[in-house]
């Protein structure tokens, strides 16, 4: 995966409007998933879905439409869902948003190591931070972040970089980069996994 790469404007565009727009229905929603398509290409093959979106032009060259997925199953993390998606090749990039507990630096060495008992400490930590993490990728290799803190919950105290959450960045690139069940000898004509 890039890292070098300079920011993707479109995709930092689309980025923070899933930031915008997840931040105004609050906080504690569970993680979400987005396809992001090229504009154009949306209005031009899925016309009723562009105007029902009130997308009424291909829009800037190049820019992304965010198509929200159906929900995660229940009970599955949001990293562990990633590593079994296959994006068809209609999809250029996908976003993903997931709320975390952040943990201060010199907390690392108290963690315990049962992953049930390191959830109970970090809800019990004093010095706790609430993030809702937005990050996207693209098939080309570009990424884009935005955290916001649950403390400082306004847009103006959004921070967004291009490599904010590697780990999460290095999930979504790998969905891109996996070839469909379709494209294998004898696979699947099925190219809908990972879309609505």
């Amino acid at each position: 995966m890039p890292t070098d790469l300079p920011a993707d404007p479109a995709l930092a565009s689309a980025v923070l409007e899933i930031e915008s727009h997840v931040g105004r229905e609050g906080w504690d929603q569970p993680a979400r998933l987005y396809a992001l398509v090229e504009t154009a290409a949306l209005v031009e093959q899925e016309p009723a879905l562009a105007a029902m979106m009130e997308i009424d032009g291909p829009g800037d060259e190049g820019s992304f439409t965010p198509i929200e997925q159906d929900g995660l199953p229940p009970g599955q993390q949001l990293e562990e869902a990633l590593e079994s998606i296959v994006w068809p090749p209609s999809v250029a990039g996908c976003a993903a948003v997931v709320e975390r507990l952040v943990l201060p630096p010199d907390a690392d060495a108290q963690i315990p190591e049962d992953p049930a008992e390191a959830e109970k400490f970090a809800r019990e930590h004093p010095q706790r931070q609430e993030v809702r993490i937005v990050a996207g990728a693209t098939r080309a290799g570009a990424a884009y972040c935005a955290l916001r803190l649950r403390a400082h919950d306004d847009e103006q105290s959004v921070v967004d970089g291009t490599d904010l959450v590697p780990g999460l960045l290095h999930l979504l690139h790998a969905t891109l980069e996996q070839v469909p069940l379709a494209d294998e000898p004898g696979g699947s004509t099925d190219e809908s996994e990972g879309t609505e």
